[in-house]
């Protein structure tokens, strides 16, 4: 079953358990996954690896969100987005901890051949498109940065 039709059972069971937490954040997926595909026409089905980008996306939006909430003392709205958050986060896949982080870029420094920053686009070419979901891009680009330093 794809991600897609994941996001779509996935509203369905939400509305018959009354969730609307749940069901707010999977709709909000599910626009985004039919305007994507109203932009590139033709496509029926979004690859899984499409959809995990527009999740990943919005899931770092309601992180962003709701730290300006915090900020602003509005924990209600904070929480609000918090959950959505979580709920977008049981589609995306496991993300790596530090240590994984580290090994994977530097299997990727290796791969390359990269000794010096200069080098740093050809790392982060590459890194950016295997890490893709599993690490978040500053996150990568900072580890690829202590590596060649």
């Amino acid at each position: 079953m794809s991600l897609e039709q994941q996001v779509s059972k996935g509203i369905m069971e939400a509305m018959k358990a009354k969730d609307t937490a749940r069901l707010s954040a999977l709709r909000n997926i599910k626009k985004y996954i039919i305007e994507a595909k109203t932009a590139a026409a033709g496509i029926t089905e979004l690859p899984d690896a499409d959809v995990v980008k527009i999740i990943s996306k919005l899931a770092k939006q309601g992180s962003d969100s709701a730290a300006l909430y915090t900020q602003q003392n509005r924990q209600d709205l904070a929480d609000e987005e918090l959950a959505q958050v979580a709920v977008m986060q049981e589609f995306l896949p496991r993300q790596l901890s530090a240590e994984e982080l580290t090994e994977a870029v530097r299997a990727i420094i290796a791969e390359t051949g990269a000794v010096s920053m200069k080098e740093m686009g050809k790392v982060m070419g590459v890194a950016s498109k295997r890490l893709a979901g599993q690490a978040d891009g500053k996150d990568i680009s900072a580890k690829v940065r202590e590596l060649l330093a």
